[in-house]
């Protein structure tokens, strides 16, 4: 088990109305110094789907992407322990401080991606930041069982 800290600054503006909410940055993710980093996760094919752009490619592209629909993310956690990627070996949470988020943007609903992140934004920050998350399937490539097309049929949420 290896103490790990987030490093990576989250995507916001004030023009941001809707907020995404990982857990933790992946190995992957880590090395990469950005979010949804692994090849094989499918978060930006389901938020290029659900916003009718392309696919970006570098990581100024997927800020932009973001920021020009009104997206903000981030993730749950500042720091934890932590087996490789494992969500389900983190433990000693510590969490981000949503409210820099949300005192800048004009955040209308939290989306989390995936159960790990809905379970820790409820138990850590809900109650101060006073917002109700919406869970969505995780993009992760460890979540099989959702298709591309269903996870992108989920996340239309996202955009109404």
């Amino acid at each position: 088990m290896t103490k790990e800290v987030h490093h990576i600054e989250p995507v916001f503006d004030e023009n941001s109305r809707i907020l995404i909410l990982g857990s933790f940055p992946s190995v992957k993710s880590r090395e990469g110094n950005f979010f949804y980093h692994h090849p094989q996760n499918r978060f930006w094919k389901v938020i290029a789907a659900v916003t009718g752009c392309e696919i970006p490619c570098t990581i100024e592209e997927k800020k932009t992407l973001l920021l020009k629909n009104r997206i903000a993310i981030w993730d749950v956690i500042a720091s934890c322990e932590i087996e490789g990627s494992s969500d389900s070996s983190i433990k000693n949470v510590v969490p981000n401080d949503i409210d820099r988020i949300l005192n800048m943007g004009k955040i209308e609903n939290i989306y989390t991606n995936g159960g790990t992140a809905s379970r820790l934004y409820r138990k850590y920050c809900q109650k101060k930041t006073g917002m109700e998350d919406v869970k969505l399937p995780s993009t992760s490539p460890a979540n099989a069982s959702y298709s591309l097309e269903r996870l992108v049929k989920e996340w239309h949420i996202i955009t109404g």
